[in-house]
């Protein structure tokens, strides 16, 4: 039981920790960034990277040992859709990240990145997809959790 517990808790946890780190990423991208919110950026990212791992191993966690059995998720419609969500926040979070990795040469030099018009425009975009995605995720834990399309 306790175990269950604390499987869950550090789940929800990590969500909260990626839409957070997600939120600090959209407010505090500027098309002018200066070296300091160049690097809240880049850590934020790293929070994001570490937490949504957490996800996908309590998710997993839960399905095989401390949720409502596999047979209950894998016979949910609702379920393959929570996680095909999972899956496309996941890989837009891929563009990102690899923009802010390339940042590093710089900021460890005390220079600020420079940000075209159009991949300031994309990066920007990709966040907030990614979060309305995590919006969506919540969602369609809930219907799955209530049995709908179960048979």
């Amino acid at each position: 039981m306790t175990s269950s517990i604390i499987v869950v808790y550090l789940h929800y946890l990590s969500f909260m920790l990626c839409f957070a780190a997600l939120a600090v990423e959209a407010l505090t991208l500027k098309r002018e960034l200066d070296v300091k919110d160049a690097w809240k950026i880049l850590i934020a990212d790293v929070v994001y990277g570490i937490f949504a791992t957490s996800i996908l191993v309590t998710g997993v966690l839960r399905v095989i040992y401390f949720g409502k059995g596999a047979d209950y998720y894998l016979n949910s419609p609702f379920f393959y859709i929570k996680v095909a969500t999972f899956i496309v926040v996941g890989t837009l979070s891929l563009y990102p990240t690899i923009s802010f990795v390339n940042w590093l040469r710089d900021l460890l030099q005390g220079q600020a990145p420079t940000l075209e018009l159009t991949k300031f425009n994309r990066l920007l975009w990709i966040i907030r997809a990614e979060l309305v995605g995590f919006t969506l995720i919540p969602l369609l834990a809930v219907i799955m959790a209530a049995g709908v399309g179960i048979k």
